[in-house]
């Protein structure tokens, strides 16, 4: 049975987890998001992603009620590297993802927020690594890339749980909103990115995913090589077409 939704249109598709009651994430969901996401790299009408959870809860995390049995030779390895990969198929998708957060981002949960381009969350999110009260390890490098160095600390040690108020005010999240305008707001950025150039938006997200582990020198030079891609492209001619035209520019991608 599948556990994620999709729905696609006006080049924003919508993955909306759907395993209640609080959208643990099991080996088969795992691969299932995972392939999902693969397959907008080679989509056409799909340009942004929102993600987010059905019911009250974004994702709670792994599976604890049914896990699997990891003592054959292998199963923690094989098992350990889909786990790594269900996020990266977020984060290095050419495609970017909008994390529109609904309820609580716990563990493997806030590890998805963490690969996402942009998060919004409803006023009744809260984020946290609870791993330390079940006897696991959170993902600490991934929250550190969103979350600054003292309070991850504070999530690991202590299981604190962070609401969604306090990362709004501490300039972590873009915004905190009731829920009943958590998707019009993430639909209507995300149908903005989706008017851009798809070649633009695609060069814009890889350069802000490779840059962010190089130096400022090296990061900026791989920039100006994006940019020069993009300079040569028929999109470029239409962007400036267009506003020398006064007109809305119709982007191939190319």
């Amino acid at each position: 049975m599948s556990v994620i939704d999709l729905e696609v249109a006006d080049g924003v598709a919508v993955v909306t987890m759907n395993n209640p009651p609080v959208n643990a994430q099991s080996m088969e969901f795992i691969e299932e998001l995972t392939a999902t996401f693969d397959t907008f790299n080679d989509r056409d009408d799909v340009r942004c992603v929102v993600l987010t959870g059905r019911g009250k809860c974004f994702s709670a995390g792994a599976e604890l009620k049914n896990r699997v049995d990891l003592s054959a030779p292998g199963a923690r390895w094989a098992r350990n590297r889909k786990v790594r990969e269900i996020g990266y198929s977020i984060q290095d998708n050419a495609k970017p993802t909008i994390a529109a957060v609904n309820g609580p981002a716990l563990g493997a949960g806030m590890g998805l927020v963490s690969m996402c381009d942009i998060i919004v969350a409803s006023e009744n999110a809260i984020f946290g690594l609870p791993e330390i009260d079940v006897g696991l390890m959170g993902g600490g490098k991934h929250t550190m890339r969103f979350i600054p160095h003292s309070l991850a600390r504070r999530m690991m040690l202590t299981g604190y749980r962070a609401p969604a108020s306090e990362l709004y005010r501490r300039g972590i999240i873009e915004a905190c909103l009731p829920a009943e305008e958590l998707m019009p707001y993430c639909l209507d950025m995300a149908r903005t990115i989706a008017r851009k150039s798809p070649l633009a938006v695609r060069l814009a997200k890889d350069s802000m995913r490779t840059i962010e582990n190089m130096t400022l020198r090296d990061g900026y030079i791989y920039e100006q090589g994006n940019t020069a891609k993009l300079a040569q492209s028929r999109d470029a001619a239409e962007a400036v077409a267009a506003f020398v035209e006064k007109r809305e520019p119709v982007f191939e991608g190319r």
